[in-house]
């Protein structure tokens, strides 16, 4: 049997066992959630973003579908209600800041705070053989830039608690720092984005300052930048260090007012997003972010993990 031979059945295998723990109930004494816990979800409307808030409400918490689109997030709070479950809507843009602070203001006012938030909303353009500035931009703006300025956002109105308040941001291995396909071949600026301690914003921001003047003057190729998808593996890359920066950042915050930060990533599902020409289903992309929202006992923070387990950044 072959290398990919064996890829795909260790891969079956643990979507077998994905499938197998998706059944089993959580205990009483693993439920530290209620109905007045709340979870937000960005980018809610449809895909993995739309099953993360529904295994969400079925397992009992308030949850505030967003999407940019009222139009769209409606209808999906409307299918959902027919399956008997009862979501909340709200319009959100995460490329605007004015819309990214009216949302904040009206969580403040009806619920106090939040408790989980995920990071799902998110573009892609190109595979990696075509691309524009014009693309390369968005996808950075919205992936990168809006997940770090719905997080700065939220981080006042997080409600104290025993258990901590729960940040789990929408991922991709093809963001890995050190993988062994598709990652940035710069080693000097692999070594600097890979070193927690000295990680910074300025170091993520100058990085993908660079990736997007590359890509202006048509050189991004050559650059050292991934050649898959590469607009979305780079934006990735940043979230996933920024993951890392601010799990550094929010452990220094006292008792109650803990906040624990992870990325995740859902596997190739067959969304809108991979023109439905994945191997998972939603149901099984969204479930390591469920799980790892929903999680009890030790708290984890600044890790990336996928189907469940921890991974290498």
């Amino acid at each position: 049997m072959g290398k990919k031979e064996k890829a795909k059945e260790r891969r079956e295998k643990r979507l077998q066992e994905i499938q197998h723990l998706m059944t089993v109930p959580y205990s009483d004494d693993q439920r530290w959630w209620s109905k007045e816990t709340v979870a937000v979800v960005t980018g809610g409307n449809r895909g993995i973003g739309l099953e993360i808030c529904r295994q969400l409400a079925v397992h009992g918490l308030t949850v505030i579908l967003t999407s940019r689109d009222p139009g769209a997030g409606l209808q999906s709070i409307n299918v959902l209600s027919e399956v008997g479950l009862s979501l909340i809507y709200h319009q959100l843009d995460i490329t605007v800041a004015a819309s990214i602070n009216q949302f904040v203001e009206w969580l403040k006012e009806t619920y106090g705070g939040w408790d989980i938030l995920v990071n799902n909303a998110g573009v892609n353009f190109n595979l990696g053989s075509d691309n524009s500035i014009e693309n390369a931009r968005k996808v950075v703006e919205t992936n990168y830039y809006g997940t770090k300025r719905m997080i700065e956002a939220m981080i006042p109105l997080m409600k104290p608690s025993i258990v901590g308040a729960r940040i789990v941001n929408v991922s991709s291995r093809l963001g890995r720092l050190n993988g062994r396909r598709n990652r940035i071949s710069n080693t000097a600026l692999r070594e600097q984005l890979s070193d927690v301690k000295s990680l910074s914003e300025e170091l993520i921001d100058m990085a993908l300052s660079s990736f997007l003047q590359q890509v202006d003057d048509g050189t991004w190729a050559s650059g050292g930048w991934p050649q898959v998808y590469t607009d979305y593996s780079v934006s990735k890359l940043a979230v996933n260090a920024y993951t890392r920066l601010m799990a550094r950042k929010l452990s220094e915050r006292p008792e109650h007012e803990k906040i624990f930060v992870n990325c995740y990533c859902p596997g190739w599902v067959k969304t809108a997003l991979t023109g439905y020409a994945g191997n998972n289903t939603v149901e099984e992309g969204a479930d390591t972010c469920v799980w790892l929202a929903l999680l009890s006992g030790q708290p984890v923070t600044g890790k990336f993990f996928a189907e469940r387990r921890e991974i290498n950044f």
